[in-house]
């Protein structure tokens, strides 16, 4: 009985441990699973789909930035096997291979070959080095033909142009709000049009001509823009060099030198020993030689005096002024005969002295004789039998003032006694009024009594005018021009 009971509760515990175990198991197996599906999660596929290439020269190969070409040392070799008649293409990495050899019949060679040499053809003949050189904006032009390529050495012609340029467009509309204007004329509109070339074309037309042009719009000397046509022959050819353009002439020797700034045609030939070089041009520039003498540089130059002093020296007269070199044949002795005796010089007045002031009329035709009268005035042209020198009598333009038109004493009716004139005798040409003019004393101005012409100091401005009434004697006679402040002369009273 006592073992029965010991049996029975042996039988319960085994029973009992065997399934604790199976659910201890299962526990465990639970309790693995989330482990196992951690580590599927964490396993992905690439999204890139990489192809290794077996080397097989038919199989379409990859084009993409991803893929780089082959290194250096991956060596590609073709060998023909006489025995089996098949070629055999291997890539190797030194003496090991690095690809599966491809072994290929002769028609699949001569057909691989063939897609092959077409395949270079065309890549060359869109990236432009069939004939050596790189494409550009402008395509190589091909000439047939046995004439052209005898002449110049090839049928190719390459242009290749660089640079930029810029044009600009613009328009400014300016308006003006004025009531005395029409509706058209208060807008304005203009045009602002700017161009900006820089440029550098080059080229070859066969072997033996070059072309090459340089233009630049904000080149500062005009030197800076160069074009040149160059043609150079072979060896045994007679015609050595033809140059159009900028060209130069270099010489060896120090006698006679060279010119390097020429514009025109060159050309070197030779017949057997001689060689001939011919230049027709115009030269663009100048050689200027400079001394230098105790440290100062010293160089001739030649000027004007009129222009190297404008607005200063003044003739009293065009009689004088024709009669200045016949008075200067026998120098020092100046053969004039006439010597200025008096003269009043008065300038328009800028200053704020008003001492020594008079309103006075210049008149530009007083004085001279019939070839230098400039109005349209018949009583005022000169009169036959009229004094051929300077003087109030030499036509009758002074004669008329003071008797016909003495209103223009007043500077105010200076203006309006001249109107009924008008064109023949207008302001500003053939007269001036000139109000508050300054009388200039004897050291502001020099002058030169026999040659007849005054010398200022300070030159004239744009705006101001020069009047010069004189006295001078001529063979004992006394000439008179003008009107002197002294005179006793008064405006007429209204």
């Amino acid at each position: 009985m006592g073992s029965e009971i010991s049996y029975n509760n042996l039988l319960k515990f085994s029973c009992f441990v065997i399934f604790a175990s199976l659910i201890l198991r299962s526990t465990e197996a639970n309790s693995q699973i989330p482990v196992r599906s951690l580590q599927t999660d964490t396993v992905r596929k690439s999204p890139l789909k990489l192809k290794d290439v077996s080397g097989n020269p038919y199989e379409p190969a990859q084009k993409a930035p991803l893929f780089l070409y082959n290194p250096s040392n991956i060596k590609s070799t073709i060998i023909y096997d006489p025995d089996k008649n098949e070629y055999v293409i291997y890539q190797k990495v030194g003496t090991f291979d690095y690809r599966t050899p491809v072994h290929m019949s002769p028609d699949e060679f001569r057909k691989y070959q063939f897609n092959k040499d077409m395949r270079d053809y065309w890549q060359s003949r869109i990236s432009g080095e069939t004939a050596g050189f790189k494409s550009g904006l402008i395509p190589q032009i091909e000439i047939g033909g046995e004439t052209f390529d005898k002449i110049f050495g090839s049928n190719v012609i390459n242009i290749i142009p660089q640079g930029s340029a810029e044009l600009i467009f613009g328009i400014n509309i300016s308006r003006t709000q004025n009531p005395t204007l029409s509706e058209k004329l208060q807008t304005i509109p203009t045009f602002d049009f700017k161009e900006k070339i820089m440029m550098n074309v080059t080229g070859t037309i066969g072997d033996k001509m070059q072309l090459g042009v340089n233009y630049n719009t904000d080149a500062m000397f005009e030197f800076e823009n160069r074009t040149k046509l160059q043609y150079a022959g072979k060896d045994d050819e007679i015609i050595k060099k033809i140059e159009v353009g900028d060209v130069t002439l270099p010489l060896p020797g120090t006698l006679i030198t060279g010119s390097y700034s020429l514009f025109g045609l060159k050309t070197e030939m030779q017949f057997g020993k001689l060689n001939v070089t011919t230049v027709l041009s115009q030269q663009k520039g100048e050689t200027s030689t400079i001394d230098v003498k105790g440290g100062a540089q010293i160089s001739e130059f030649e000027i004007y005096a009129d222009d190297y002093e404008a607005n200063r020296h003044f003739f009293l007269s065009h009689h004088f002024r024709d009669i200045y070199n016949d008075a200067l044949k026998n120098l020092p002795v100046v053969s004039t005969g006439l010597n200025i005796s008096r003269i009043e010089v008065w300038v328009t007045n800028k200053t704020s002295s008003f001492e020594e002031t008079r309103n006075i009329v210049a008149l530009a035709d007083l004085a001279e004789n019939s070839s230098h009268i400039y109005n349209k005035v018949p009583d005022f042209q000169a009169s036959p039998g009229a004094v051929r020198f300077p003087d109030n009598s030499s036509n009758g333009l002074y004669g008329q003032l003071v008797t016909n038109y003495t209103a223009m004493r007043d500077v105010d009716q200076v203006t309006t006694a001249f109107n009924s004139l008008y064109p023949g005798f207008q302001i500003g040409r053939d007269f001036e009024k000139i109000e508050n003019a300054r009388k200039l004393n004897e050291r502001e101005y020099t002058l030169n009594s026999q040659l007849g012409y005054i010398s200022l100091n300070s030159a004239l401005n744009t705006d101001e005018v020069l009047a010069i009434a004189f006295e001078y004697t001529l063979n004992g006679q006394v000439y008179k021009v003008g009107e002197f402040s002294t005179d006793g002369i008064t405006a007429p009273q209204t």
